[in-house]
């Protein structure tokens, strides 16, 4: 009688290595970080201004062309012409165009009647004219030659701003309140902290991280930086003993794989927030995965550690101090886009009006700029829902600024879709899109207003309209989310059309603490020439069947499927 030797054991097969410096060390594990290792993003600037804008487009590596220029601003462009059935399968040198889009970095989003001309100049100098409020509170450009980026950092150096860290793989704008030391109910001028972060971005301490990083600040009561979606946002709040300061949330993120931010349960005293912000980023450096690029937001880390380890190597790690447990955020009562008139601190009155989904040409700029200067308006801010407000008007000039302002078409009152429809660039210059959305935002928002003049809608229903699956204009966190692809038609072909997302939204006056990222009904798509009929139908049906107070998020995801086609 024989005996069968025991099975042995399955080996364990060791977890291949995520690329965390502080774990597996700080050997590059893909081209990424190879060309991060090899010269700092930072460098650049120089072989730009010595080099590439004296030998023009064909004279740059294409480890900078394609890595480098975004640690400064820039991206290539799409070329004109090519449809979004190619997007994807053609190679960088296939579908870019020798133009770039050009980044300007406005931390807070504040800018001073003379920026705004310098703005304004470039655009119709340089630019043809171009120039878009992203929903980072940046201004974005087009056109941009190589051999012209040097004359253009000059001047907006000169004016007292940059395109330093616009984009790459480092600390990105940091969005702040828009009404940041003016608005009457402000629980704390979150200007201090967002001028010292701002500071250290320009540091090589951050200049590699595993990918973009991104930040907001504020101490309004409107929750008006849509912090649930911001890798480290400080949120105003009102501590029982230390009186006011933050609330601090991590690693939230939307693109094709969407995280909403969580609460660390902290609270962060004014004096302690640079030292916050240099530890969550630090942790990103030191501990961010790197070797998968669809893997490196901070967004993945967080929900691997957990809140509660995420904190404690924050204070043991980076602070070397406990923070004190902190209330989370109070309800908003009013809306985070500030549009309309409002009373400022001081008296004045700051005033919120609603460009085209952001599109903001130059010569619209330039007037602007004009009626600033005719009311004696030196402050203006960008929002993160790419609006746009002026401060500093007195009682008197009000009725007189909002007419001038109402003649621009930068509305104060504006229709309740014109109101919330933001895009992002779409494929008139983005090399990632699919479908066109700056147009079609325009048209359809006043098809809408048009449309449903006859209703009385409870609150503004947002519609996000993107070119491509990255969600740049935040579809997931949109009453109505437009998700760009081509969809077949009857005869075999393809037309431009959308994936629906329906119910998302953040914390606000309307749907309170409820942030979510709603649903995606399967197989729920619309053309794009059929989008307008769409929005009224869902809109005329929500009306008909919501229950009393009930919001459009409540009932979009409540509904039966057949009630949302």
């Amino acid at each position: 009688m024989t005996t069968s030797a025991p099975a042995r054991p399955p080996r364990a097969r060791k977890p291949k290595p995520e690329g965390q410096w502080n774990v597996d060390g700080k050997e590059p594990l893909n081209s990424n970080e190879e060309v991060k290792a090899a010269d700092d993003g930072f460098n650049v600037r120089a072989r730009i201004e010595q080099t590439y804008a004296k030998g023009g487009f064909s004279s740059i590596d294409p480890q900078d062309l394609h890595g480098r220029f975004r640690w400064w601003g820039l991206y290539t462009q799409r070329k004109p012409g090519i449809d979004g059935g190619k997007t994807g399968s053609l190679s960088d040198a296939e579908i870019e165009d020798e133009y770039f889009m050009m980044r300007v970095r406005l931390d807070g989003g504040t800018l001073t009647r003379q920026q705004l001309k310098t703005l304004a100049t470039i655009s119709t100098e340089f630019a043809r004219g171009t120039a878009d409020i992203t929903d980072r509170q940046n201004i974005q450009y087009h056109w941009i030659r190589i051999e012209d980026v040097p004359e253009i950092w000059r001047r907006l150096e000169e004016a007292g701003m940059d395109t330093v860290s616009a984009c790459g793989d480092v600390p990105r704008v940091i969005l702040g309140s828009p009404v940041a030391g003016v608005a009457q109910d402000e629980i704390i001028d979150p200007t201090p902290v967002l001028e010292q972060i701002k500071a250290e971005v320009r540091t090589l301490e951050f200049s590699n991280l595993p990918r973009k990083y991104k930040t907001a600040v504020t101490g309004s009561p409107a929750l008006d930086v849509v912090h649930e979606i911001n890798d480290c946002s400080f949120v105003g709040v009102v501590h029982p003993e230390l009186g006011p300061g933050y609330d601090i949330w991590v690693g939230g993120a939307l693109s094709v794989q969407p995280f909403l931010g969580q609460r660390l349960g902290a609270f962060v005293r004014e004096d302690q927030a640079l030292d916050v912000w240099r530890g969550v980023t630090g942790i990103f450096r030191d501990y961010g995965y790197r070797r998968l690029r669809n893997r490196a937001r901070l967004k993945f880390l967080v929900k691997d550690w957990g809140v509660e380890k995420f904190r404690q190597v924050l204070q043991d790690e980076y602070l070397g101090y406990e923070l004190a447990d902190g209330p989370e955020p109070a309800q908003p009562t009013e809306p985070g886009d500030h549009i309309g008139v409002h009373k400022q601190q001081d008296g004045r009155n700051f005033i919120g009006v609603a460009p085209r989904a952001g599109r903001v040409p130059g010569q619209l700029l330039h007037d602007l700029a004009d009626v600033m200067e005719r009311f004696g308006s030196d402050r203006l801010r960008t929002t993160p829902h790419q609006k746009l407000l002026v401060l500093d008007i007195d009682d008197d000039d009000v009725t007189d600024a909002v007419d001038a302002l109402n003649a621009l078409d930068l509305p104060t009152k504006p229709g309740a879709f014109r109101r919330t429809t933001m895009a992002c660039t779409g494929i008139e210059f983005c090399k990632l899109a699919i479908v066109e959305t700056k147009e079609v935002a325009s048209e359809v928002m006043d098809d809408l207003d048009r449309r449903l003049e006859d209703v009385d809608l409870p609150a503004p229903i947002t519609l996000h309209i993107n070119g491509c699956p990255n969600s740049c204009a935040r579809i997931q966190a949109a009453d109505i989310g437009l998700k760009g692809q081509l969809l077949p038609t009857e005869d075999g072909g393809q037309k431009p059309g959308y994936q629906v997302h329906l119910g998302g939204g953040f914390s606000s006056a309307e749907r309170g603490m409820d942030a979510s990222l709603g649903r995606t009904v399967r197989g729920l798509k619309v053309f794009q020439d059929e989008l307008a009929d769409y929005v009224e139908r869902l809109t005329r049906r929500f009306l008909e069947q919501r229950e009393p107070d009930e919001s459009f998020a409540a009932w979009s995801i409540r509904a039966e499927e057949d009630d949302l086609k």
